[in-house]
């Protein structure tokens, strides 16, 4: 795992704070004003990529970068890949 501002490592991010999995659900939380941050796997459809970093630098959200989609699913304790993930306020 990498660490985040303040040291904090991906998992300790996702696990210590209510969070969104998914591209649909992160969308509604970034339009709800429920989002603090957003996790992006580098490796997810690029116009996914760009559609969430857009909005999110509209709405002035930090942004944060993962290796790949199985790496951030394993860190949602999920069996799949997760695209993006949003950290909730």
């Amino acid at each position: 795992m990498w660490p985040f501002a303040g040291g904090l490592e991906l998992l300790d991010l996702l696990k210590n704070n209510k969070k969104t999995v998914g591209l649909k659900q992160s969308l509604k939380a970034i339009k709800n004003g429920e989002a603090k941050a957003v996790i992006i796997a580098k490796d997810a459809d690029k116009t996914i990529i760009k559609q969430i970093e857009d909005i999110c630098k509209n709405e002035s959200i930090q942004i944060y970068y993962a290796e790949n989609m199985k790496e951030l699913g394993n860190a949602c304790n999920i069996d799949v890949g997760a695209s993006v993930v949003c950290i909730l306020k």
